[in-house]
């Protein structure tokens, strides 16, 4: 949908000589396959009409997020200054941190028979770690190894509206913010270069580390207020599974 190159160190589907636009009906394949493994192994449980409710709506809100994410980067249409922390986030919280962290806890929540609207504070949690989790995504996007990470990072080719540019527009000077829109989504080495030299006289990795140290701290104080050490425990391993992360 981006063009990308890579994904998870291997080359697009869609790159395949044998594959092209095919790796959209492939997609839809693997889309209709949810139904149908829910239908197979909760068919008859009491929270079987739940659980469709629940895919169908975290499919909605991530493809909604996706389109956000897409139609601020419309070719022609670059302009940096629409970009903020709140489009960012709204970005985010739709396109990542629904179906990757809250999805699964909200599985697990209703096969043990609760009420989703009771507890909508662990929801609240699970979003605020998924948009941590896309924010360390755009600072690896720039700064990670591509060995490590398993692609190359394209969100500056693309014009994406990445935590870094915003963190950028909100630190530069005059000077600064005239170079970053003159170089800000060209498909150009050089130009993508001169936008990380200025990610880097803004020491940008410095404000990337202080927001991953408080970030860590909020979200440690907010699980340990919840009354269950299960779902302390549970929230605890999600976190530590993307603390500090490589890729």
């Amino acid at each position: 949908m981006d063009g990308s190159q890579t994904r998870r160190g291997q080359p697009c589907w869609f790159r395949k000589p044998k594959v092209g636009m095919i790796a959209v009906n492939d997609g839809l394949l693997l889309r209709n396959h949810i139904p149908r493994i829910l239908k197979n192994h909760f068919k008859g449980k009491p929270y079987y009409v739940d659980l469709l409710e629940l895919f169908n709506e975290v499919e909605f809100q991530t493809a909604s997020g996706q389109m956000i994410d897409l139609i601020t980067t419309h070719a022609g249409e670059k302009d940096l200054s629409k970009y903020s922390l709140s489009l960012h986030r709204r970005i985010v919280q739709f396109k990542t941190a629904y179906y990757s962290f809250y999805l699964p806890v909200a599985c697990a929540l209703l096969v043990a028979g609760e009420n989703l609207d009771d507890h909508v504070n662990i929801k609240d949690i699970l979003i605020k770690m998924g948009i941590y989790f896309q924010v360390q995504d755009d600072y690896l996007d720039c700064f990670a190894d591509p060995e490590v990470l398993g692609k190359n990072g394209t969100d500056i080719q693309d014009f994406k509206c990445s935590w870094l540019v915003v963190k950028a527009l909100e630190h530069c000077n005059e000077e600064q913010k005239k170079l970053l829109h003159e170089n800000y989504g060209k498909d150009d080495l050089a130009c993508v270069a001169n936008v990380k030299a200025l990610y880097n006289d803004l020491k940008l990795e410095d404000v990337y580390l202080e927001y991953e140290k408080n970030k860590y701290k909020e979200l440690i104080n907010l699980i340990e207020d919840q009354p269950s050490k299960a779902v302390q425990a549970v929230l605890k391993s999600f976190l530590s599974k993307i603390y500090k992360r490589q890729k």
